[in-house]
């Protein structure tokens, strides 16, 4: 298929010539001599060109005027050239700042003007593509992304769509580790007014202090070792989109303060730099710990909190919305079939329903979700395998939570109910609990470096000071 060329020109000659030329460089050619005939082309017609030559002035109007009227109507991206015999500076800048590709004064070379028009079309394609993505995402990523018809959930999608519907500078969701979080982030950004634009994402907890500042906000060359170029920071890649920050009960009390100056002055400054650069930066947070009682033992600053919860949302665990399984697990169901080429049955069988039932999910939703992964990665025919669920029972996690708590002895079972990561995850957080979730002391406790607790801390999400 050909792509689409609006030629806008009142000189006949001139217009044949343009055809004629671009017609044979497989263009596929729509000349008018007129703003009212290309604007019927354009919404009556919906002739879809990928890029626009216009002469500047015309019988009917000038050209800028005309793309600025058109840049609010529902068409599709096209880059657009204006040509002009005796053209200005002040027509120029302006022709610039509406978005046009570029401003040719005539006469011009047509070999020259081919080029312009070539990369005037490479650069319309790319945008459509970022705005095909975005469509995709904001499909993807809608607030019936939430599956589940409890109560809680009920009012938990009647919110997001209340929420998602005003322009609000910050919120705060707060929930279990593996509750969804991070897809509600990108429900609230793919379904609000900046869709179209970035969502940027950030783990506080994964990163060093002095990291985590510079990936925030950015660094000059030579502002600290190592740093041979400038680097933009997450607030600037995130301007006029979302700045998601996970896990923000994670960041250390000093950059909390940078943060909230951020945030409530939309200017940031890069490390190293002495000018203040202007962002417009809507502001997720997330975290797993309660922040009122953070603030309350001075792990929080008070005025960042109440500065972010602007809005607050909350995601009940799992445990307290079962029924939601119902529709959560065929899903999971459907998702790795496809990923894995099987045909797994959802119809699962009553045992195997009173056996999700009964676990109180500590994971939530992200460790059905896996637990799903395995049963349908391991299934042998299109039976749900009863057997790969490997879900220690009320029992088991009772007499491993007493051994835990009367001694510092834990009593695993090895009937095959948990995995080895399991097993790493579940040693891993009796003995922070054991240790006042000190890493120094669990870390010595287990015969290993700081450095590698952190590490798998992070990797099972779990909890430490």
């Amino acid at each position: 298929m050909k792509d689409c060329l609006l030629i806008i020109e009142d000189e006949k000659l001139l217009g044949l010539e343009l055809q004629r030329f671009f017609r044979k460089q497989d263009w596929e050619v729509e000349w008018v001599e007129s703003l009212s005939k290309a604007r019927h082309i354009l919404l009556a017609q919906k002739i879809d060109p990928i890029v626009i030559l216009s002469d500047m002035n015309l019988p009917d109007g000038n050209a800028l005027d005309f793309l600025e009227d058109m840049r609010d109507k529902p068409i599709e991206c096209s880059e657009w050239l204006f040509l002009t015999g005796y053209g200005s500076i002040s027509d120029s800048v302006r022709a610039l700042r509406l978005g046009a590709f570029d401003f040719i004064e005539k006469p011009c070379d047509l070999n020259r003007l081919n080029l312009q028009i070539e990369g005037a079309a490479r650069s319309a394609k790319a945008q459509r593509r970022l705005l095909q993505e975005a469509k995709s995402s904001h499909t993807k990523y809608s607030v019936s992304s939430f599956l589940g018809s409890s109560e809680s959930n009920k009012t938990l999608k009647s919110m997001l769509s209340r929420i998602a519907q005003v322009p609000f500078s910050s919120l705060v969701i707060s929930g279990e580790t593996g509750a969804g979080k991070g897809l509600l982030a990108k429900v609230l950004h793919y379904s609000g007014n900046r869709s179209t634009k970035p969502l940027v994402e950030i783990n506080c907890a994964a990163l060093p202090h002095d990291l985590l500042e510079s990936e925030l906000f950015g660094f000059e060359a030579g502002a600290f070792t190592n740093a041979k170029k400038r680097h933009r920071g997450l607030f600037e890649q995130a301007h006029q989109g979302t700045l998601f920050l996970d896990e923000i009960g994670e960041m250390e009390l000093g950059l909390q303060s940078k943060l909230l100056k951020a945030v409530e002055e939309l200017k940031i400054r890069r490390l190293g730099s002495e000018t203040e650069i202007d962002v417009d930066v809507q502001i997720i947070a997330a975290t797993n710990r309660d922040l009122s009682q953070q603030v309350a033992e001075g792990k929080f600053r008070e005025d960042l909190y109440h500065r972010l919860s602007v809005l607050s949302v909350n995601i009940p665990p799992l445990r307290e919305r079962l029924e939601d399984m119902k529709e959560l697990v065929p899903a999971f169901i459907a998702e790795f079939n496809a990923k894995s080429g099987k045909k797994v049955s959802a119809n699962l069988s009553p045992e195997t329903w009173a056996q999700l039932q009964a676990y109180h999910w500590p994971g939530n939703t992200r460790e059905l979700r896996n637990v799903i992964e395995r049963c349908v990665l391991l299934a042998e025919d299109q039976e749900f395998p009863l057997q790969w669920l490997q879900l220690p029972s009320k029992k088991q996690a009772g007499e491993m939570s007493v051994s835990a708590e009367n001694s510092q002895q834990l009593h695993i079972p090895l009937d095959g109910s948990l995995t080895l990561q399991d097993m790493e995850k579940y040693i891993l957080q009796q003995v922070l609990e054991l240790t006042d979730y000190n890493v120094a002391a669990a870390a010595r406790m287990l015969g290993s470096t700081r450095e590698t607790l952190r590490y798998r801390v992070q990797k099972y999400h779990l909890k430490c000071d």
